[in-house]
């Protein structure tokens, strides 16, 4: 059974604590002067200094957390002291639910919640189930012509489809989805942008242009009532809100459009590329979980929900959460002081062998036992935890889930290339392309 790290007690209140193990400057000076990735030295700092360690990394302090208590601490116990300031993606989802804090952020969570949880989650099966078949069937065609395609832009047209179907009410069609391909553009360019923002704004300004004429053609449908064969969208909700609500304006309405974009298609396209690369590591585990039942049971989408939750350990949705502390606060029993920048990172958490017993090795099996992963909230957050959680976890789950019901039994891609390595930006994708080919369907 896999146990918790703990680092020592979490008191609710400020009062006098040990100060943070600092890490040696040495590691941060060689980092710089080799230009990896931040991930790399997160991973050393943790790895010689525990899991809440101080380093020097800009102008303030900095934190960096990844014991399970202290993570719960900063994010569900402490959410007030522990804030987010500007989001890194704010460039293009502007003022929306991922970028907006204090009272606005409560305001737009509080109108969105309900559309993803219960009756609300209903609402999309369907939409999320025909953008599954219009995926396999484009796969059934792949697999009798034998054509090259990219397993990583068949993931993001999938996932693209189904949240555009979600928000509008209609199936993409190709030129929208040619103009949104301007929302992973930018995204992949958000880490290598200039700091300030008017350059970095210029660096990217055709494509939020391409993505503002989307949002206002989009907008003015929904405004004229145009609704989808499943009836009106999440957009419609931010318009309908528009009418009692001053602060949704167009812009805002715009900002949360390409919020739930970038939020409902890019983290789970990726997670969908990622399991499919591991499964070509580890073909076993597919003829394991199509095995667990029968097509539509229980327990093959259990084991499927498995592969899922193994492939979001491996590589989480949210691989990096900053915050701010906003005031002098104990964590773990050391004092912080208000300030200083704090980094949750899951990605290390998820990796951490005194939580998670082999945690490079890919092994759904963690999920489906009672006793194969930690116990502790703090251990497992692919989506993050408290109030500042994913919203669209369940819907996430849920069309990754059904995708997989669809293509896995009939296909398994062969890649003609793996990419060799991750890229940490917003979200860890494969940094390179995908092209692989299929079989004919497997029986």
């Amino acid at each position: 059974m896999a146990t918790e790290a703990s680092v020592g007690p979490l008191p609710d209140v400020p009062g006098t604590g040990r100060p943070v193990p600092r890490a040696e400057p040495a590691l941060v000076e060689r980092w710089r002067s080799g230009g990896g990735e931040l991930v790399d030295l997160l991973a050393q700092v943790r790895e010689r200094t525990g899991g809440v360690a101080a380093f020097d990394l800009g102008s303030r302090p900095t934190v960096l957390v990844t014991d399970p208590q202290a993570v719960h601490h900063v994010l569900a116990r402490q959410p007030d002291r522990y804030v987010k300031r500007s989001h890194r993606a704010r460039l293009l989802i502007g003022d929306g639910v991922l970028s907006a804090t204090g009272a606005a952020w409560k305001r737009q969570r509080r109108l969105l919640q309900a559309q993803f949880t219960g009756v609300g989650m209903r609402r999309y099966e369907q939409r999320i189930a025909e953008a599954a078949g219009t995926t396999a069937g484009r796969w059934s065609e792949y697999a009798r012509t034998g054509e090259t395609f990219d397993v990583g832009r068949e993931m993001h047209r999938f996932a693209l489809d189904t949240i555009w179907r979600s928000l509008t009410g209609h199936p993409l069609d190709e030129g929208t989805e040619r103009e949104l391909a301007s929302v992973a553009a930018v995204v992949a360019a958000l880490p290598t942008l200039p700091a300030e923002v008017s350059d970095a704004r210029d660096a990217v300004a055709g494509d939020l242009a391409r993505i503002d004429a989307v949002a206002r053609h989009a907008i003015d449908a929904a405004r004229g009532g145009a609704a989808g064969p499943h009836g009106p969208g999440l957009l419609h909700v931010l318009v309908d809100a528009a009418t009692t609500r001053a602060e949704y304006t167009d812009r805002l309405i715009r900002d949360e459009l390409t919020t739930l974009l970038v939020a409902g298609h890019e983290t789970t396209a990726t997670t969908l590329t990622w399991l499919y690369l591991l499964l070509d590591d580890h073909p076993a585990a597919r003829e394991e979980a199509l095995a667990a039942g029968g097509e539509g049971s229980t327990q093959r989408r259990r084991a499927i929900q498995a592969l899922v939750h193994e492939t979001l350990r491996l590589y989480p949705s949210a691989w990096l959460l900053p915050r701010h502390a906003a005031e002098d606060d104990i964590l773990a029993g050391y004092s912080v002081e208000a300030g200083t920048d704090v980094l949750v990172c899951p990605y290390l958490t998820h990796r951490d062998p005194h939580l998670w017993p082999d945690p490079e090795s890919f092994s759904p099996g963690r999920f489906t036992s009672e006793d194969g992963r930690p116990a502790h909230q703090g251990a497992y957050l692919p989506f993050g935890i408290g109030p500042r959680a994913c919203l669209g976890l369940q819907f996430a789950l849920r069309e990754a889930t059904v995708l997989l019901e669809h293509l896995l039994p009939a296909h398994t891609p062969s890649f003609h290339d793996i990419p060799e390595k991750a890229a940490y930006g917003i979200v860890v994708r494969p940094d390179g392309s995908t092209p692989a080919t299929l079989g004919t369907p497997l029986t």
